[in-house]
């Protein structure tokens, strides 16, 4: 093909399409270059010098940003290439704090890695004045330590690019450059939407989770309280690879056994109220679309999606589901139907939710999200913070027998199993609501058109006479793409959903580290969305309106779906917010 360029690297032939980097040839030639500020299609502009190779010009390059050309002769490893890269990383480690034990990224950093692999030990040669900044704890959800920030700016490019936000970026020039929020404001007086990507996004400890752990262990040690956990879906399609299992393996029956093994009174799923969460979005859909109720009906799941509709784009607010998002549901049904039935005061009970989502830590502490003077949701702990619960614990996770979670609010379909992914929402509410509809059996449950990791994914779905015109969209800048087209009379939608983070809850805030490198040979987002639709297809039952536990509780408590009684305890309220604080 005219369009393939030939060019050898360290001795080796390779044949790549124009356009390809340096970095990438070297990659599909099975050659590692090392890297630090590049993170494959979010940020890519060779500041950190890590990639530098020769390739016969004046100065070293960056494989990152050099584009392959015919006949280059490309050599990564020299003396002169390794003492580069060496006097580089000495240079960030000259202003960088190394107390490696006490970080949170301890073993998992991109930084500590590399100077292993170099065999930078303790560098002493730019030893001098460094920088010292307040470590910005007040987000309810993110830590930012710029004392650990070595100026990558992947962070920045998360929050520019994948989530279109913008709340932090470079300030400052030479010695005195720093990652800020705009007049050097916390985080938590920005527009953060508190999902979390620049944590993914971090290759150090300069970014991470606000830890709940200390929180959960103390509620676990009072045993004046009922202490109920219950687990998103999206986590067990992760937490395995924080015990060294392969990206995209479920680890459902292994993280019941953990979560018992903690101390959790019962082990419940939130897959249940997923169910739940689709008995009350399809009958509000589908009341909105016979009495001409605000449409297109936006999904509520995702509460980083929900701040920033609130933020940038309060106009919305009114097509936004009232639904509250389905841990929330399961709280607030822990702490009423489940006291009921079990004879205990909903007061001493505890909820815990562990979440692939640092949003959801915000999520837990909105007010309007608790009946009775109860909160829903008592604490928030991510994927990574349940880790490392359980190796303090010293469970040894791998070799766990599998358990099945706690009956009554443990049973669930298929249907609520996808959530975790961008697209299932819609997928699952489309298997209830067709069959409310046409009063039909749905042969085949699997809505392919809304499958994908494409940023926005349309189609037009047929509902017995209805035609619906869905849209899904992940990560927030493909979120406000979305939302111009229908503000601008391009689009016409009856339903869309929406996730706050690319690929939806699979690659959450709160989800295991995937660093540069291994982003360069697989996509999360795609491995671990495979592992919920293998899930969901093993599955007795895949549509939410077919699960017996739902059914009880419409018969036993809630009446029917979107009832008074339901209102009161599964739906909530949005509120415009100012963009930065005053």
């Amino acid at each position: 093909m005219d369009n393939l360029v030939k060019l050898t690297i360290d001795g080796v032939s390779v044949e790549v399409p124009a356009g390809t980097t340096v970095l990438e040839a070297a990659k599909q030639a099975g050659i590692n270059i090392p890297t630090l500020c590049y993170l494959k299609d979010i940020n890519q502009y060779g500041a950190c010098r890590m990639c530098v190779v020769d390739t016969g010009a004046r100065a070293l390059g960056a494989a990152c940003v050099l584009p392959v050309a015919p006949n280059m002769v490309v050599k990564t490893n020299t003396p002169k290439i390794r003492a580069a890269r060496k006097t580089n990383l000495e240079l960030l480690l000259s202003n960088h704090d190394m107390k490696c034990l006490n970080c949170t990224r301890n073993q998992n950093c991109e930084l500590q890695q590399m100077c292993l692999d170099l065999g930078v030990e303790n560098p002493e040669r730019f030893a001098g004045k460094m920088n010292q900044y307040d470590i910005d704890d007040l987000s309810p959800s993110i830590v930012r330590n710029n004392n650990k920030c070595i100026l990558c700016r992947r962070c920045v490019a998360a929050c520019n690019k994948t989530q279109g936000v913008g709340v932090i970026g470079p300030v400052g020039r030479g010695f005195k450059t720093r990652i800020a929020s705009p007049w050097d404001h916390p985080l938590n007086d920005m527009a953060c939407i508190n999902c979390g990507q620049c944590i993914a996004a971090c290759p150090t400890g300069a970014l991470y989770e606000k830890d709940s752990t200390k929180e959960v262990w103390d509620l676990l040690a009072d045993t004046t309280k009922h202490v109920i956990v219950q687990p998103a879906p999206a986590v067990r399609a992760a937490l395995g690879e924080e015990f060294g299992l392969p990206m995209g393996k479920c680890v459902t029956g292994k993280m019941a056994a953990a979560l018992r093994r903690l101390g959790f009174e019962k082990v419940f799923d939130t897959d249940w109220a997923a169910d739940l969460t689709i008995m009350e979005e399809g009958t509000e859909l589908l009341g909105r679309l016979k009495n001409g109720g605000v449409l297109p009906m936006i999904t509520s799941c995702s509460p980083g999606w929900i701040k920033f509709c609130e933020t940038y784009y309060p106009e919305f607010i009114p097509n936004l589901s009232s639904c509250k998002s389905p841990h929330e549901m399961e709280g607030a049904m822990i702490k009423s139907y489940w006291a009921q039935k079990e004879g205990i005061d909903p007061k001493d009970i505890r909820v815990v939710s562990v979440m692939p989502c640092t949003a959801k830590k915000f999520e837990c502490k909105r007010p309007e999200l608790g009946h009775d003077g109860m909160a829903d949701v008592d604490a928030v702990i991510t994927t990574r913070e349940l880790a490392r619960m359980i190796k303090e614990a010293g469970i040894d996770f791998a070799n766990l027998p599998d358990e099945d979670f706690d009956p009554f609010l443990g049973e669930s379909t298929g249907a609520a199993v996808i959530f975790g992914t961008t697209g299932g929402v819609m997928e699952a509410a489309l298997r209830t609501v067709y069959e409310v509809v046409t009063g039909e059996t749905l042969q085949n449950v699997e809505f392919t058109a809304v499958r994908g990791i494409e940023g926005v994914k349309e189609a037009s779905v047929q509902v017995g006479d209805l035609t619906v015109n869905v849209a899904v969209a992940h990560g927030t800048a493909n979120a406000a793409k979305l939302l111009d087209s229908i503000k601008n009379g391009e689009k016409t939608y009856q339903f869309i959903e929406i996730m706050g983070c690319p690929g939806g809850c699979v690659t959450g805030g709160g989800q295991p580290i995937v660093s540069a490198q291994k982003r360069m040979e697989c996509d999360p987002k795609q491995l671990r969305a495979a592992a919920l639709y293998a899930e969901d297809e093993g599955k007795a039952l895949r549509k939410s309106h077919e699960n017996p536990a739902i059914k009880a509780v419409y018969e036993e408590f809630l009446g029917e779906p979107n009832s008074h009684k339901a209102h009161e305890l599964l739906h909530t309220t949005y509120t415009a917010r100012e963009k930065y604080s005053k």
